[in-house]
C-alpha cells in the first residue's frame, strides 16, 4: 500500500511538535481539568474562571516550548510570560504550609489530566506515535515541575536578601545626639555589606540633620583588622565630602595595639577613647559649654549652658 506525501510528513514530525499541536488545539479542555486540580484550585478561590485563564495561561506557554523543541529546557523563552505567575502560585500555596516537595508533588498531578486527554488523540493510544507523544508530553511536564522548583528557590533567596538588607538597616541605627551630631554605634563585625550600609545610613542623615560631626562608634566592634581599617577610613571620607567632621570612637588599649601591630595608618582619622569624648569634643567645636549643674543636693548633676 502507497502512503502518501502528506501521511509521510505526518509519520515525520517530531513528537514535540504534535504535543504543541495537541496543547494548542485542547488548550480550552486542558485548562478546564487544571481548575480542578489542587495546585490552581486552592490558589483561585475567588472563581473558578481565574484558575481556568491561568490554566490557559500555562497551556499556552508549554505550547510554545513544546513548538520551540526546547522541552528539556527550563530557561525556554516560552516559560517566561507566566513564570511570575507560577512563582505567585507556589508562593501562595506555602503560605498556607505546604511544603517544597508538596508543591512540586502538586505541579507533577497536572501531567495525568493532560496525558488522558492526548492519548485520546490517538486511535490506538498506545501506539508508538501514541508513545512518543506521551514521553514528550511527560518530559515537557517533567521540565514545567523545575521551572516552578527553580522558580521557588529564586523568590526565597531574594526574601532572604531582602530580610538580610533590612536586618543590617535595622543594626546599623543613626541616632542623633544633638543639634548637628549624629551617631551610628556598631556592634558585630562589619563586612563589606554592612558597611555600605552604614556608610549610605550616615550619610542620608548627614544630609537630613543638617550634621557637622558625625561619630562612628566602635566600642561593640570585636576585632579591627585591615578591611574594617578600611572600611572606617572609607566612611570617614564620604562624611568630609558631604560637609560633616566624621570622629572614630571607642577605640580601647587591645584595638589600639592591634592597629600598630598591624601598620594601620589612621593618622588622618580623629579618633577618641569613647562615645562620651567624641561627644564632647563635638559639643566644644560647637561652642556648647558642658558644666556642672548648681545643686543643693549631695550628688550634683551634669548641665549644659
Amino acid at each position: 500500500m502507497q502512503v502518501s506525501e502528506s501521511e509521510r510528513n505526518t509519520e515525520q514530525e517530531p513528537a514535540h511538535y504534535q504535543v504543541s499541536a495537541f496543547l494548542e488545539r485542547r488548550r480550552e479542555q486542558v485548562a478546564q481539568r487544571w481548575a480542578d486540580a489542587a495546585l490552581f484550585r486552592t490558589v483561585f478561590t475567588v472563581s473558578r474562571d481565574e484558575a481556568v485563564d491561568a490554566g490557559r495561561s500555562v497551556a499556552a506557554a508549554l505550547a510554545a516550548v513544546a513548538a520551540s523543541g526546547r522541552i528539556e529546557d527550563i530557561r525556554a523563552p516560552g516559560f517566561e510570560p507566566v513564570r511570575d505567575q507560577l512563582g505567585r502560585m507556589a508562593a501562595s500555596r506555602t503560605r498556607t504550609g505546604i511544603d517544597p516537595d508538596g508543591v512540586a508533588d502538586e505541579v507533577a498531578a497536572l501531567r495525568e489530566p493532560v496525558t488522558e486527554l492526548l492519548r485520546a488523540e490517538f486511535p490506538d493510544p498506545y501506539a508508538p506515535d501514541a508513545q512518543d507523544g506521551v514521553l514528550a508530553l511527560t518530559v515537557l511536564m517533567g521540565t514545567l515541575r523545575m521551572v516552578v522548583m527553580e522558580t521557588m528557590v529564586s523568590a526565597g533567596e531574594e526574601l532572604i536578601a531582602r530580610q538580610r538588607e533590612q536586618l543590617l538597616e535595622a543594626a546599623t541605627p543613626v541616632i542623633k545626639l544633638w543639634d548637628g551630631t549624629v551617631a551610628v554605634p556598631l556592634i558585630g563585625t562589619l563586612d563589606s555589606a554592612r558597611s555600605q550600609v552604614v556608610m549610605e545610613s550616615l550619610l542620608d542623615a548627614i544630609v537630613a540633620e543638617r550634621a557637622r560631626f558625625a561619630i562612628l562608634d566602635i566600642t561593640g566592634v570585636p576585632t579591627v583588622d585591615s578591611l574594617v581599617a578600611q572600611h572606617l577610613m572609607k566612611t570617614v571620607a564620604a562624611a568630609r565630602l558631604m560637609g560633616a567632621e566624621c570622629i572614630v570612637s571607642g577605640i580601647r588599649p587591645a584595638i589600639a595595639q592591634t592597629i600598630v601591630h598591624l601598620g594601620i595608618d589612621l593618622g588622618t582619622v580623629l579618633t577618641r577613647s569613647s562615645l562620651e569624648d567624641a561627644l564632647a569634643y563635638a559639643l566644644s567645636r560647637q561652642g556648647v559649654e558642658i558644666a556642672p549643674l548648681r545643686s543643693a543636693g549631695p550628688a550634683a548633676d551634669a548641665g549644659v549652658r
